[in-house]
This record gives C-alpha cells, structure tokens and sequence, in this order.
C-alpha cells in the first residue's frame, strides 16, 4: 500500500493544464494589480494603464514575429480567442462560402465552436490525422475549397506532444481555401512560432500556458483578414473584444512572452533531454506505449497509453507520490468518454482509456526521473494486479 506523502517535494508533470505563475512575471507585474485607471479614460491615469497595455501588445507582436502591434488583440483567455478566431471569421464572410475545416485532434475549444455553426447551417469537416497525428495532406487538400472561409489546425498538440507541418498546411489552405487560424497555445514558448514566415492568418495564444497569470489570452489577426465581434459591448481591442481590459494579466503575459523568447532555445533544450530519459525509461514497462511522434513532439511533452489499466487510476495513483500528471485534456476531463485525440489516432476505446501524460517545466530536473519511473512502474504493478481488464 502507498501512503499519501504530502511531506514529501511535489514533482508537478501537467504544465499543459497549467503553469505557475514565473516568479519574475509576478514581480513585473503585481503593482498593476493596485491599477485604478481605466484603459479607455482620457485622464492621466487611464492613459497611464493603456500605455501599460499597449507596451505588452509590443512585446507579444516581437515574440510571434507579428507585422506590427496592431495585429494583436487581447481576450480573457485561449477558448475566448479560438471562438473570435472561428466564429468572428466565418460570420464576417459568410457571403464568400460556409465551410469550415478543423483537424480530428483539434481541442474543444475549436471543434465546439464548429460545431455551433454547424447547427445554423455552416458545413463542418474534419481533417484526418495518421497514427502519430500528423495532419493528412492529401485528405486536407481535397476537402478544402473556395468556399473553405477557416482551416483550424493546433501547432502542437496538447495531449499527444505532435507537432505540425504548419507552414505546408498554409500554402495548401492559401491555394485552396481563405484563411488558416493556429491553436498555439500548447507550442507557445517551446518553439519558435513565426507568423509572417508560416503563413499564419490568426494565432492563438493563453498566458497561462506561457507561466503568465491566468486571465488573458491573445488573438493574432493577420493585416487585411476580416473578424467581427461576437461579443458587443463598449468597443476595446479594435471593436473586436469588448470588456475593460485585465491589466494585471496582459501585463504579465507580455513580459512572460520576454522570457520565453529570450530562454526558448535553452530550455526547450534542456526539457527534450528530461523527456527523452523519461520516455525510455517507461517505454520499457511491458505494454506501455508512446502516444504522438516520437520526434517531431514538443520538447516538454512525454505521452503514452499503458494496457489493461484507466488513466483515471494512473493520475490518482500518482498524486499518492505527490507527482502530478494527467490523462487527456484537463478541458475534457469532466467526461468519462475517452480522448477525441486517442480515437483520431486509431486507437480503441479500451486503448484509450490507459492514456497517461507527462508535461514538463521550469520545475523539473533530469535528478527527478528516477523517482519518476519508480512511482510509474509500482503504479502499474499494482493497478495491473488490481485491474479487471487484463
């Protein structure tokens, strides 16, 4: 039997569900917390926290290579940014067609906004992805057309770690369809994203993905693409985004985007080395598999399903070492359905079921994998023998 052990140091594997706040962004950022001055307010004070927002909107365009600040618009979080991304884009230009694409491994933040429309008449497709998620070209560039108004392809995904050719499915929905909207969130931070040099339309990006506070997220908009609001109100962010702005948060994501650009590189680097030493290590616990590419993945991400036994059990058996890790989306996980993406990927309901899934950060060290591996292996050890589907 294992005793829960709250005693001992917390090694937290799900920065895909959430990121600590960087201490160095807090500091930056905390005495925007005691703003007073509305952003949209002509006085001395109200200037002074538009300024605020304003510089942060620099520092974002800088870190995704955007045109100019202009092109970014800030929301209350990535769900907020995706539905302006789709349905602000598909409604603004309805009269050039009504069809919409979104890859099977897309988050539910996008499928669901598609499938909104599709109920008032728009035609929804999904794209379908091989066994490691990679995005069928081919299939991509047979179902788009000129009435294709939004692709939706993720960057990286956030259960499965895969990333996408982005830049590829660019020139095929630019040749084919209109425009490409791309759920950064997962890859934000960890790669470099380029908007200009992909070909990327409209970006999404979360603070809290990027170990900024809770509470902002951005949509990029590429100069000359067409979005409407589909939430009026007062008129902030170009019309687009009404509500007075989170000062604290933006703030804090624009120098949270300063980090990341200058440590990517670095960290990324040093992340790849964890998971790689951790994907060896558990891959070789019988009948324990690796999800997503084996290695055009995001550096920070180790995924794998293991057989005969519910990630369910593996997450909670895990927090009884005080490790943190997840089994699916953390926005899904109200759902005892398996995994979208597991499916999409051919597995069975039963496979996908046994998913387990390790994100890194700034928190973690090569000096944790192995307690890491011991705690899985003696998890799987004993659910396996506690376990009716085997």
């Amino acid at each position: 039997m294992v005793l829960i052990m709250r005693d001992m140091k917390r090694i937290y594997l799900d920065h895909a569900a959430s990121m600590p706040v960087d201490p160095r962004v807090l500091q930056f950022a905390q005495p925007y917390l005691s703003e007073v001055g509305n952003p949209s307010s002509l006085y001395e004070f109200g200037q002074h926290a538009k300024q605020i927002i304003e510089d942060s909107r620099r520092k974002i365009a800088e870190f995704i290579n955007a045109e100019s600040e202009k092109t970014i618009i800030f929301t209350g979080s990535a769900t907020e940014s995706n539905n302006i991304a789709i349905r602000g884009t598909a409604l603004r230009n309805k009269n050039d067609g009504t069809e919409i694409l979104a890859s099977a491994i897309e988050h539910i933040s996008v499928l669901n906004p598609m499938k909104d429309l599709q109920k008032n008449g728009w035609v929804f497709r999904t794209i379908p992805v091989d066994s490691y998620g990679i995005v069928d070209l081919h299939q991509l560039s047979a179902l788009l057309s000129k009435n294709t108004i939004v692709t939706s392809i993720n960057y990286g995904n956030n259960e499965i770690g895969t990333i996408e050719p982005i830049k590829k499915i660019s020139e095929i929905v630019h040749d084919k369809g209109k425009y490409l909207h791309v759920d950064g969130k997962a890859a934000a931070g960890r790669i470099p994203i380029d908007v200009q040099a992909e070909g990327i339309d409209l970006l999404t990006l979360s603070s809290n993905d990027l170990y900024g506070p809770k509470g902002a997220g951005v949509l990029y908009i590429k100069p000359g693409v067409k979005v409407q609001s589909i939430m009026p109100g007062g008129g902030q962010e170009r019309g687009l985004r009404s509500g007075t702005e989170n000062i604290f948060a933006i703030a804090g994501m624009g120098e949270a985007c300063v980090i990341a650009k200058k440590e990517m590189k670095s960290e990324s680097n040093r992340l790849q080395n964890i998971r790689d030493k951790l994907i060896s290590e558990i891959k070789v616990i019988e009948e324990t598999y690796l999800t997503g590419h084996p290695v055009n993945r995001l550096p920070h991400h180790a995924s794998f399903r293991i057989s005969h036994i519910e990630g369910e059990s593996i997450l909670l058996s895990m927090d009884m070492y005080n490790i943190q890790v997840a089994t699916g989306s953390a926005c899904s996980s109200k759902t005892l359905e398996p995994s979208h993406v597991l499916l999409a990927i051919g597995l069975k309901h039963e496979e996908a079921h046994g998913s387990m899934v390790m994100t890194l950060g700034r928190s973690n060290t090569i000096s944790q994998v192995p307690e890491i591996v011991k705690a899985v292996k003696e998890t799987v050890v004993r659910l396996r023998n506690l376990s009716p589907l085997k």
